[in-house]
């Protein structure tokens, strides 16, 4: 019979029920998807990661490393495996204006790949080209096919015989510049030493990787003494693509734990005050219960499982919402498939999350069992009297003149949203919620083209960038500069703190380069101080007229600088003249130039290594806008949809409560749309209070998401006037659409019925 009941009463009260699935779905959904992103990445990555050797170091040296040097590190106590490594940008003979990260590892074993098809590595191979899978698909290459690298007027010409993945090159990226990868103008390809070798006639390894359990600072200690040098040393978070891996990670750890709350925490409070409500309205048929000599166990078990019921239908579906958003994001044609190059996109849901699911299963429980509960005290005859709500005294604010001076609508409607002050809170608090998801979202997008344009609207006026060869003289950069009417710059690898950093010696003269402030204008380089990025300032506590010391690796040298300014940077960076590093005596080599020609209208040159296109750099961001603004516009879907559920599962529980009180208004002659009027004007002030609190909290959230998801990007929160606006309209578009869709259930008051005595 009881069982009977339930399914009555779920579909007498079928719009509480509903809403509160859909809220508890929507919830648990993002709860799921989010933390399954994130620790789908990292079981996937972590498996490429050890399958293909990744190094735990990077010594790296401008001299090179001998094969004695590789034989000193192997023998160190605490190291497993040591390869001499080189790294190059190479140019596609056969593909115009295409480059590929060409590999040499010595030991494939650190530093590898991971062969998704063709032949095996042969380290002795004299033709063997082991090529991105990725930059295969994407230009039509095959296993088979003859490729030519063009490197320093030497070309390196061999037969493709497999296609690979590898944990280098997770983040098929040119460098720190480039955002996301472009897979039809960029890849890598691995070749064997003796191919290279016999290639170029000579070796040279400029870097040595090491797969080591000892901690950074015993390993450097170590390798220092072995090498007789101070050697640049780098782990693998330094890396690139180690580094942006884990920044995901982090970043879809704190998605994960920020938007889920919010909507679980509106979800649970929504589900104490309808729970409330529905066995208020169940009050007498308890009594009945109670009356026929059901014991009260049994009723407290039945209406407990109106709760249970709710939550576990709504865990269900948010667990399959929370695969079917995980996938979404984890495919390779989803956004992370654009992303990251992972050989598998399996999905791992968090052992956690299964505890927190439960969790949240019991305290749903637990809410409608207090819920009855309170109802179930006393005898038979007691319960069988329908719910009465305390007397409520007159508001303070209703003694006053000005109170009496204002309209009859004004007046009821105030007066009900003080007096139901739970009913008020929670409606503010899913407008509220709504606001914040809306203002946050579009205030990232717009944070994120205020970026661009300052980054490469105001920061970078050139065309290209050229890169010298290492063997490039002074002569050539000299000739290339006055070609071009070109700007130059050199970088330092430099020990600040405990962190390697690059100190980036500039020589302007053409204006191809400009530096921002904290407050986005424009920095004129002085010739006396250096320029640090905000984070290093934040981390070392500096200010502009403090002094500190660098370290230039491979150098004893200790020189100090001043503090000239505070930059904005996309790289953690210090920025000196060339001027300033002369007058300390920094040994530098010009290795880059800033041109505002063209790529395709610079000629070949046996002085220039690559040339990279700021519009290539500008193409591959737009790449990631797109995909940002994709799911930007499904958080804005799950707000509006969150909006609705919230305050439409409040409007009828409203809506019921004010029962009597509006047929009363109907008995004294007031129509239909005027008590409709008297609804959604009380739902629109509620929504205008919830829309100032949400602004602030809408900004609040979005500093503290940038802080965490900024990366290396260093961005200044910027909300545009436009999606202030379009937050607004929506959210009031939101409560609108709402508030007519209950203040159209007047129409089916009965007034006879509604004014019966409660008795």
């Amino acid at each position: 019979m009881l069982i009977r009941k339930l399914f009555r009463t779920m579909g007498l009260y079928r719009a509480q029920f509903l809403s509160m699935i859909i809220m508890i779905a929507l919830g648990v959904g993002v709860f799921v998807g989010m933390n399954m992103e994130w620790y789908s990445i990292d079981k996937n990555t972590s498996y490429l990661f050890d399958a293909t050797g990744f190094a735990d170091y990077r010594i790296v040296s401008e001299n090179g490393f001998s094969s004695e040097d590789a034989d000193k590190i192997a023998a160190l106590d605490g190291v497993d495996a040591v390869s001499r490594y080189l790294s190059i940008q190479v140019d596609v003979k056969e593909k115009q204006d295409e480059s590929v990260a060409l590999t040499v590892t010595e030991n494939a074993e650190v530093s590898g790949f991971l062969l998704m098809e063709g032949n095996a590595y042969e380290k002795d191979s004299k033709d063997g080209i082991w090529l991105s899978d990725k930059y295969a698909a994407a230009n039509n290459i095959s296993v088979g096919d003859t490729l030519t690298f063009l490197y320093a007027n030497k070309e390196i010409q061999g037969h493709v015989e497999g296609l690979i993945k590898s944990g280098e090159y997770l983040i098929n990226v040119r460098d720190e510049s480039q955002l996301m990868p472009d897979y039809t103008n960029f890849g890598f390809a691995y070749i064997s030493p003796a191919m290279y070798e016999n290639a170029m006639g000579f070796a040279f390894y400029p870097q040595l990787n090491v797969i080591s359990s000892l901690s950074k600072e015993d390993f450097s200690e170590k390798a220092d003494d072995a090498l007789q040098s101070t050697s640049l040393i780098l782990t693998k978070d330094e890396t690139v693509s180690y580094a942006q891996t884990n920044g995901e990670k982090e970043e879809g750890r704190t998605m994960g734990s920020v938007l889920p709350v919010l909507f679980l925490v509106i979800a649970i409070l929504t589900m104490v005050t309808t729970m409330h409500r529905i066995t208020s309205k169940e009050k007498t048929q308890i009594g009945t219960l109670k009356a026929l000599g059901f014991k009260d166990r049994r009723i407290l078990r039945h209406y407990t499982s109106y709760a249970f019921t709710i939550g576990l239908i709504g865990s269900a579906l948010g667990i399959g919402f929370g695969y079917f958003l995980a996938w979404y994001i984890m495919n390779p044609s989803g956004s992370m498939g654009t992303y990251l190059d992972m050989p598998t996109w399996d999905l791992y849901l968090p052992g956690f999350c299964i505890y927190i699911l439960i969790g949240i299963l019991i305290l749903l429980t637990l809410i409608g069992f207090l819920s009855v509960k309170e109802m179930l005290k006393g005898t038979a005859a007691d319960a069988l009297r329908p719910y009465t709500p305390k007397k409520m005294k007159n508001l303070f604010i209703e003694r006053t003149r000005l109170f009496h001076m204002l309209p009859f609508g004004t007046r009821w409607n105030l007066r009900d949203t003080i007096r139901h002050k739970s009913r008020t809170a929670m409606s503010l608090i899913g407008i509220i919620g709504c606001m914040t998801i809306m203002v946050g979202c579009l205030g990232m997008r717009d944070t994120m083209d205020e970026f661009l344009d300052i980054s490469f609207g105001t920061a970078t006026n050139y065309a290209s960038r050229i890169f010298l060869t290492e063997d490039a003289t002074e002569a050539d950069a000299d000739r290339l500069l006055n070609e071009y009417n070109a700007d130059r710059s050199a970088s330092v690898s430099i020990q600040s703190g405990d962190k390697a950093v690059s100190l980036d010696i500039y020589d302007i003269t053409h204006d191809t380069v400009r530096f921002i402030d904290r407050q986005s204008n424009t920095v004129a380089l002085q010739n006396d101080g250096a320029y640090i990025c905000s984070r290093i300032a934040e981390d070392r506590n500096l200010k502009v007229g403090d002094t500190f010391t660098v370290n230039p690796y491979g150098s004893d040298d200790t020189y100090t600088l001043r503090v000239a300014g505070i930059l904005h940077s996309m790289s953690e960076n210090v920025v000196v003249t060339a001027s300033y590093a002369d007058t300390l005596k920094i040994p530098y080599t010009f290795s880059s130039l800033y041109t505002a020609v063209e790529k395709q209208d610079i000629a070949a040159d046996d002085a220039i290594k690559s040339i990279q296109s700021k519009q290539m750099i500008m193409d591959s961001f737009d790449v990631f806008t797109e995909i940002m603004n994709l799911m930007i516009s499904l958080m804005v879907i799950v707000a509006m949809i969150l909006g609705i559920v919230v305050l439409y599962n409040l409007g009828v529980m409203s809506y019921t409560e004010r029962y009597r009180e509006m047929a009363t208004l109907k008995v004294l002659g007031f129509r239909d749309k005027k008590i409709g009027a008297l609804l959604i004007d009380q739902n629109l002030w509620v929504t205008l209070l919830g829309i100032l609190i949400g602004i602030p909290a809408g900004r609040a959230a979005l500093q503290y998401l940038l802080k965490k998801l900024a990366g290396e990007y260093e961005m200044n929160m910027a909300i545009y006037p436009a999606s202030y606006l379009i937050s607004i309209v929506l959210t009031f578009g939101v409560s609108l659409l709402v508030s007519i869709m209950v203040s159209r259930k007047n129409k089916k008051i009965d007034m006879v019925e509604a004014l019966k005595g409660t008795e």
